[in-house]
């Protein structure tokens, strides 16, 4: 494999340079004066951050991107070899690495890479420890998969020993990881087109524990099924939160305010078997980052952070974009947004929403992916019932191709069964005139899925 060296500068072409990661990486390389090109299908804000950077961005995919003067290509998963990029890349035998491949290495220029992994949650737990991180001032280099407010985007460039990012399974690239410590926050079936079985994604994971080396560290959910035979002999220390006393950190007395954000008592349970407590709030919603919050502490007290810090850090945050993100209000009617788009996403975003203030809960639900889809009909109604109503769009295709015949039109009919209130519209303007005609003053509106479906209720705020 091909080995950059971060002090020679080259020039480096990003094949889908406009993905949350491979803009940040695209930005680390024009921090450290290595000239940067890259395409991608369409401008965004993140794009035109590159360009102003200094960075060749082309819109579009061409052979003729590939310049005589590029040295090294990154692609992304979602890069198929009949790329016309990729094949020209091919054909004049550069060196090319995944995204992964060229974070990896990326990794071993900090003395304590973190790595926050798991199905669910990543981002966001990604975004406390950040937080954590800053306010702590340990100046830590971040790569988080949304946009953090406080930093003013996806990535912070910092000066320490200190470099965060999301360690995503799909197709194994955390295996491509060089990572100190891990938090691994939950294990369950998802990327169904890539892994075989629950049983697959557990080897995988054990596989990326496996990285740890001895003087490193494992922080992860207790409450994962036979948690113990994942990470029975690894070299590093294995420290556990989760519902109770047999894990290192648990909560108790857990409550919500009336604007649904979560607080508790933190209960750790030290080396010489004595507890000590602490009084947790939190400025997000749900029992599910009540969760990720523990990992975050967990990690912050591994690193000597002085708890004060900590505690603050997590009082101040208010969540990253598209993570039951409150986008405005038009008479009377709230409107969140959220990324979820697997079922125990769903169901954790909709159980706080119950917390949160309203009449009538109304999510607009997109669908993402066939093979996501089809995985889990039966999993999705059982969590979109949670909603007073249900508004189905059409599938997002994402990278796939419709080859087993699923549509939004199967969900629709399992929810109906259920006597759920459900709709189903082709066009989001159709959508956006239901809700304008039957939502009313005290009801929310969750638009919901990883696809484009936040552009329903920006509409309707008239933006």
């Amino acid at each position: 494999m091909y080995q950059i060296d971060f002090q020679k500068p080259i020039h480096v072409h990003f094949i889908g340079i406009g993905g949350i990661s491979m803009s940040g990486l695209a930005e680390i390389l024009l921090s450290k004066r290595f000239p940067v090109s890259g395409s991608d299908s369409k401008a965004s804000e993140l794009t035109r951050h590159l360009e102003q950077l200094g960075a060749r961005v082309l819109i579009g995919q061409s052979a003729a991107n590939i310049s005589d003067d590029t040295e090294l290509i990154v692609y992304t998963a979602a890069i198929s070899a009949d790329n016309p990029e990729f094949r020209e890349a091919k054909r004049r035998e550069l060196p090319m690495l995944t995204r992964a491949q060229f974070l990896g290495q990326l990794m071993k220029n900090y003395r304590t890479p973190i790595n926050i992994a798991g199905t669910h949650g990543k981002t966001t737990t990604t975004s406390m420890v950040s937080e954590i991180l800053i306010h702590a001032g340990c100046d830590p280099t971040l790569s988080v998969g949304g946009i953090l407010k406080s930093i003013g985007g996806n990535l912070r460039i910092g000066h320490s020993e200190y470099f965060v990012a999301e360690a995503c399974e799909y197709t194994n690239s955390y295996h491509s990881f060089f990572p100190r410590i891990s938090l691994i926050l939950n294990i369950e079936e998802d990327h169904m087109d890539f892994f075989k079985d629950i049983h697959d994604i557990r080897a995988s994971f054990r596989t990326f524990m496996e990285l740890l080396p001895e003087d490193g560290a494992l922080i992860i959910n207790g409450t994962i099924d036979n948690v113990g035979e994942l990470t029975d002999g690894l070299a590093c220390p294995v420290i556990r939160y989760g519902d109770d006393a047999s894990c290192d950190y648990y909560p108790a007395d857990i409550r919500y305010d009336e604007m649904g954000r979560g607080s508790y008592t933190l209960h750790h349970r030290l080396a010489d078997g004595t507890e000590e407590t602490a009084e947790v709030a939190l400025g997000v919603v749900g029992r599910h980052n009540i969760y990720n919050s523990m990992a975050a502490i967990a990690l912050a007290d591994h690193l000597g952070i002085g708890r004060e810090h900590t505690l603050a850090a997590l009082r101040a945050f208010t969540g990253t974009d598209r993570r039951f993100e409150k986008k405005g209000e038009i008479g009377g009617i709230t409107i969140l947004d959220d990324y979820a788009h697997h079922p125990t996403e769903i169901r954790a975003t909709l159980t706080a929403a119950q917390h949160y203030p309203h009449k009538k809960i109304w999510c607009v639900f997109q669908p993402h992916t066939y093979t996501r889809t089809k995985a889990f009909l039966d999993e999705f109604a059982d969590a979109l019932s949670l909603a007073d109503a249900v508004i189905l769009t059409d599938i997002y295709a994402a990278r796939e191709q419709n080859t087993i015949g699923i549509t939004s039109r199967d969900l629709l009919a399992k929810l109906e069964k259920k006597k759920c209130e459900t709709h189903y519209f082709s066009y989001f303007d159709d959508i956006e005139n239901y809700l304008l005609l039957h939502a009313l003053p005290g009801d929310v509106i969750i638009t919901m899925g990883a696809g484009d479906v936040v552009q329903i209720g920006e509409h309707l705020l008239g933006r």
